[in-house]
């Protein structure tokens, strides 16, 4: 029997497997529509072991919710096409169900992800779908949580998941107040709740960072600190192109640097790092430091971060918070993002299409 264009897409429908696994079926079963389903399912332990080695840092995330306890996970495929595919995000779905059901927590790191795939026959799912679906699909991390209230989010249909746990109310108004800020989550991805979770060890890496970046930006320094690395920088360092630029143009100092030739801000930078013990202890330098400090905190932390639904463009998220109700309080907060912090192979789908059809 001839086995047609329109019979590959069919069986790929059914089973989301790739074109050449859904023609090689319908060969073998002589078109035999039915008998090809079985095929591709009876060679999918096979096919799970070959798709190990490939990456897979496409996919989806979902949540599951039951009172006041809440999930989400993040499953792999390879390829953003099967992450739209109906079956694979039922499979995700129960993946998220199931870690929901069970006693586990897990965490960002995904440590119990294999006492998971040991509920339910969830392994063996996995491996039934990655034969059907056709690609390597990994189940990398879940993260539950609970609270008085707890709200999910999905963005992007399912390139962010985030949960927001709260303790202090459980009305309905505190439950909307969580899911705004599940949205604002989503959106301004802060690294912390609030600076109390940031250790003295990472404030100082913090704050390490941006004194080097602010003498490394040297021409942004505080006027006093400047005209001394200018001076220096006048007496013989500079070329006598850019001190005779810097002289024609240092009227404003707000564009002079425009005609500075990217050497002469680098030496100024050199100037400033060789300065840099007596630069910090300038009090002006310290309050620089500081400002900008603050102004990062305020954009990884989320209760200081602006709340993006503000109608004066300035209230906090802890404003917003107290003015839902006073007691209200953020517990936790998770955020997955698919295939962050993972390596991404370059494809040209098309392509590899193209070169399936002969």
């Amino acid at each position: 029997m001839a086995i047609t264009a329109s019979m590959v897409k069919e069986l790929r429908e059914l089973t989301g497997a790739g074109m050449m696994d859904c023609k090689k079926a319908l060969n073998e079963t002589d078109g035999d529509m039915d008998a090809a389903v079985e095929v591709l399912r009876k060679s999918g332990a096979a096919k799970a072991v070959k798709k190990q080695s490939r990456i897979a840092a496409e996919g989806i995330t979902r949540v599951a919710v039951d009172g006041n306890t809440a999930v989400v996970v993040e499953v792999n495929s390879e390829t953003d096409f099967v992450a739209k595919n109906e079956t694979f995000q039922e499979f995700v779905q129960t993946v998220a169900d199931t870690a929901l059901a069970s006693e586990l927590n897990g965490g960002a790191n995904g440590e119990d992800i294999e006492a998971l795939l040991a509920i339910n026959g969830l392994s063996e799912l996995l491996v039934e779908k990655t034969s059907t679906i056709g690609e390597k699909l990994s189940v990398r991390r879940f993260s539950k949580l609970s609270g008085d209230v707890v709200a999910s989010y999905i963005h992007g249909g399912g390139r962010i998941g985030v949960l927001v746990a709260g303790n202090g109310a459980s009305d309905d108004a505190a439950k909307e107040a969580l899911s705004n800020i599940a949205m604002q989550v989503a959106a301004m991805n802060p690294q912390y709740v609030s600076r109390a979770e940031i250790s003295e060890e990472e404030l100082a890496k913090i704050k390490d960072i941006t004194v080097d970046s602010a003498l490394n930006d040297a021409t942004t320094l505080p006027k006093p600190i400047l005209q001394k690395l200018l001076d220096k920088a006048m007496a013989g360092v500079w070329s006598a192109e850019d001190v005779a630029a810097f002289n024609e143009h240092k009227s404003n100092m707000n564009f002079v640097w425009n005609f500075m030739s990217d050497a002469a801000k680098a030496q100024l930078a050199e100037l400033a790092m060789a300065d840099k013990e007596a630069i910090v202890a300038e009090k002006m330098f310290s309050g620089l430091v500081e400002g900008r400090i603050s102004k990062q905190l305020k954009e990884i932390c989320l209760l200081d971060q602006v709340y993006v639904k503000a109608e004066d463009g300035k209230q906090t998220v802890a404003q917003y918070l107290t003015s839902v109700n006073k007691e209200l309080s953020i517990a936790k907060v998770v955020r997955f993002e698919v295939g962050e912090g993972m390596e991404k192979k370059n494809e040209d789908f098309a392509a590899e299409v193209a070169a399936q059809l002969g």
